[in-house]
């Protein structure tokens, strides 16, 4: 997906927290590297342990504004204005459909950050924190998997993974998180609901992102092509519980589950595409039909 280089981006309220360097280390090799660091990219987790020390130093709580990220030219050129921009278009997105809407905070982690939730890092992948109703991304994470990892990890995966934290929060903010506690792991459990429910949420934001504004009228982003939403949809399935076993060299169990399988996730995100996010109510509809 890609901004309109005049759009006016300056209003976000993202704010950079960190410092240091946090890139994995310990000769990480193979596509097992590459499946825990996607792993952690979805889910939020601390999968550090499996992928070696970090190098450099930790992280301090000092916050600065997003600095140079203006236009949309400035945020089809940079990962981090990307994300800030997008954040502008996924607020007005839920302000202008969702009662009582209030934003989250968006920080953008140089190397290392503290939060409520654990530690923020390239490491541990973008994740939304409940108690704070902030999203945590380091940008570094996305050049690491295309650098090491020859991944693609362009513009349309980062804006599909902060739309799908963004659906957390949707969900924080609505009580769904409260009304669907965490119950464990498995095929039909909670967690796999939530989550095939944050994507069905980023989809329908993908499908609308064209039609947010700026204060002169002019649309944030360009609408998404068709080839674009078949790279959304297999970034959704790349981030299946079952490819994710697979990949790592694991049997496929779904009593693991925690997300939902590759073609749950690219289903969801389809209904979310197609329906909007009324259709995405992944808790009002039995197991086998997830």
């Amino acid at each position: 997906m890609t901004f309109n280089e005049n759009a006016n981006v300056g209003g976000n309220t993202a704010r950079r927290r960190g410092g240091g360097i946090a890139l994995a280390g310990g000769g990480i090799t193979g596509i097992g590297a590459l499946a825990v660091l996607l792993l952690g990219l979805f889910t939020g987790g601390d999968f550090s342990g499996l992928l070696g020390p970090l190098a450099g130093g930790g992280g301090g709580g000092e916050e600065s504004e997003v600095a140079n990220c203006e236009t949309g030219a400035d945020a089809n050129a940079r990962d981090d204005c990307r994300l800030a921009a997008a954040s502008l278009n996924l607020d007005q997105y839920w302000a202008n459909n969702i009662e009582g809407y209030r934003q989250p905070q968006l920080i953008i982690v140089d190397g290392q950050a503290s939060t409520a939730c654990g530690t923020a890092s390239n490491q541990t992948g973008p994740f939304y924190c409940p108690p704070e109703e902030t999203v945590y991304v380091d940008p570094t994470f996305f050049a690491l998997l295309r650098e090491r990892f020859d991944a693609t990890a362009g513009p349309l995966a980062q804006l599909y993974v902060l739309a799908h934290e963004y659906g957390h929060h949707v969900q924080q903010i609505s009580g769904i998180m409260d009304a669907y506690p965490d119950n464990g792991s498995g095929p039909d459990s909670n967690g796999v609901r939530t989550e095939l429910q944050a994507d069905c949420l980023a989809g329908a934001w993908v499908a609308d992102a064209g039609e947010q504004v700026d204060e002169e009228g002019v649309p944030f982003l360009q609408p998404p092509t068709q080839a674009q939403v078949r790279d959304a949809l297999n970034a959704a399935a790349s981030v299946g519980d079952d490819h994710i076993q697979r990949e790592s060299g694991a049997p496929v169990n779904p009593e693991a589950w925690t997300h939902g399988s590759s073609e749950q996730r690219q289903h969801w995100f389809q209904v979310g595409y197609e329906g909007g996010y009324q259709a995405c109510d992944t808790f009002g509809v039995p197991g086998d039909q997830l």
